[in-house]
């Protein structure tokens, strides 16, 4: 779960998206433009899972990731209500057992890791809390009623739905440059970029399982998956034949299964 937000001239538009990861990519399946700026409310969210529930039950879900700004007791109590896991990055301000978090572990060093030796009760129930130090300082506390070992590795794949919006906007369909203004044509439009989106994540996807992407000194890969179905999707549009065709069967079928990540160990 994420916000995209940009300005027209003096007109802000706000958009509250809630996604799959699919593919390598985040696709977004639910989103509702808010009337203001800034953060949205609980409700707004309460709202927004409710939506994609109705057509993914719970059941399904493997877990919500989200940054800090979408904390809450009320949203946190929602999402356990619905039996559906949670992945979230906490404010320096939230405080746990009468400390504050930003507190913890002061003598912590950039790319060290850390957890509370048990779960503790954060928002109104019981959950792991792993604290990292960046490489530039900053502090990264997130709570989760997941393994311990599986939170900073689920937590690390929230960067994919920013880069799903910024694929949406100035790196891909410059959905900024419309000038539109109307929340609901805006909707519309920005319904139709998401089936683009995942089409262009099929063809990179279908890729990528039979060639290789070539990777960094760090091991990412040089081009992203959504780029390279975008590379392929737009010269088997522009050419025709049977590349085209093949590429529109691909958004019928469904996305090949993800692997499964390595946990890393954490210390008390």
């Amino acid at each position: 779960m994420d916000r995209t937000t940009w300005h027209d001239g003096q007109t802000p538009l706000n958009i509250l998206v809630l996604g799959a990861r699919l593919g390598g990519a985040v696709i977004p399946l639910v989103w509702s433009m808010l009337p203001h700026q800034g953060n949205c409310c609980t409700a707004a969210r309460i709202l927004l899972v409710a939506r994609l529930l109705k057509v993914l039950p719970a059941r399904r879900w493997a877990v919500v990731i989200a940054d800090r700004e979408f904390v809450g007791r009320a949203w946190c109590a929602f999402l356990r209500w619905k039996r559906i896991r949670q992945c979230i990055r906490l404010r320096k301000n939230t405080r746990i057992a009468d400390e504050l978090v930003r507190d913890l572990f002061t003598t912590l060093q950039p790319r060290e890791v850390r957890t509370l030796f048990e779960r503790t009760w954060v928002y109104g129930g019981w959950m792991h809390v792993v604290i990292t130090l960046s490489p530039t300082g900053d502090r990264v506390i997130v709570a989760s009623d997941l393994p311990v070992l599986d939170v900073l590795n689920t937590y690390r794949l929230r960067w994919a739905i920013e880069s799903a919006c910024s694929s949406l906007k100035s790196r891909g369909p410059n959905l900024e440059a419309t000038h539109m203004t109307a929340p609901a044509r805006i909707s519309r439009l920005f319904g139709r970029l998401c089936i683009a989106l995942a089409w262009m994540t099929r063809v990179g996807a279908q890729r990528t399982a039979t060639h290789a992407p070539r990777l960094n000194n760090r091991g990412r890969a040089v081009v992203s998956v959504t780029r390279i179905g975008w590379q392929i999707l737009t010269q088997a549009a522009r050419w025709g034949g049977d590349d085209f065709w093949d590429c529109l069967r691909l958004l019928g079928m469904p996305f090949p299964t993800a692997s499964t990540s390595v946990s890393r160990s954490v210390r008390c």
